[in-house]
């Protein structure tokens, strides 16, 4: 049964510079400060960076494995990009049930969620809600 103060399921991925490239690919973002090693040293960041949405994904993921279809129906999520992601970079997803709000026809969790870097620091933060039906509330 969730319960609030209850851990989202972990996940860790590394973060690769050939994911990156398939991912501007895929999604149209060709900016050059994710796929021009030359471009990107001369930008802000000294180097490439992944796609911040590419990293975000990450989270979706980690509450698509919790909440199934109800995340991909009726999730909503709200962050902030707060620090770059490299190439070669771990990335753990974090998350963590904050609320749940019960109404006679449904059900809401409210939960903490974010991406730290393989130093410990935060690189993605924020705050997701899902509205769930009882199979997932009664889930052990």
């Amino acid at each position: 049964m969730l319960q609030e103060g209850m851990s989202l399921s972990e996940l860790r991925r590394s973060i690769t510079q050939d994911q990156i490239n398939r991912y501007a690919e895929i999604s149209g973002d060709h900016n050059p400060v994710h796929i021009d090693v030359e471009f990107a040293t001369k930008s802000m960041f000294g180097r490439i960076v992944a796609h911040g949405m590419m990293v975000l994904g990450l989270i979706s993921e980690m509450l698509t494995v919790d909440f199934g279809q109800n995340w991909l129906d009726r999730g909503r999520l709200k962050v902030r990009f707060r620090s770059p992601v490299y190439p070669g970079d771990r990335i753990s997803t974090t998350g963590k049930i904050t609320g749940i709000i019960s109404t006679d026809s449904e059900t809401k969790i409210v939960c903490t969620v974010g991406c730290i870097n393989g130093d410990g620091e935060y690189v993605i933060t924020g705050e997701a809600s899902v509205t769930v039906n009882d199979t997932v509330l009664n889930k052990e």
